[in-house]
């Protein structure tokens, strides 16, 4: 009976927690978009043009299958679509200063650039 009470209480201590973190998804975000045009880009310049898909990247680490897994890459004729799908929990707001993607073949995304 005492082991049923504790468990009726911790599912209610649970059920009032806010795992909805935008602080978290936004910094896991950010870390997610900016390693892949990191490796989308390198893969450029050792190949001379983007890759198909995110499967061709070389060289990738052990934790690279975070970011493959929270973005969305297209390739284009003339560049590529870049979309971060999810940050910590979920899809997080990302501003980044117009400078960023100076130079980069980025032609759409969900990332938000400011002056």
């Amino acid at each position: 009976m005492r082991e049923f009470i504790f468990i009726v209480f911790f599912i209610f201590l649970i059920s009032g927690c806010n795992f909805d973190i935008p602080e978290a998804d936004n910094k896991f975000g950010m870390q997610n978009f900016v390693s892949a045009v990191s490796m989308i880009e390198l893969h450029k310049v050792r190949n001379g043009e983007y890759p198909t898909d995110l499967e061709q990247l070389e060289f990738l680490g052990d934790w690279d299958g975070i970011w493959l897994s929270s973005v969305k890459y297209e390739k284009l004729q003339n560049g590529y679509n870049l979309y971060v799908e999810r940050g910590w929990t979920s899809k997080p707001t990302l501003h980044l200063p117009v400078k960023f993607k100076q130079g980069l073949g980025i032609l759409d995304t969900n990332v938000t650039w400011v002056e």
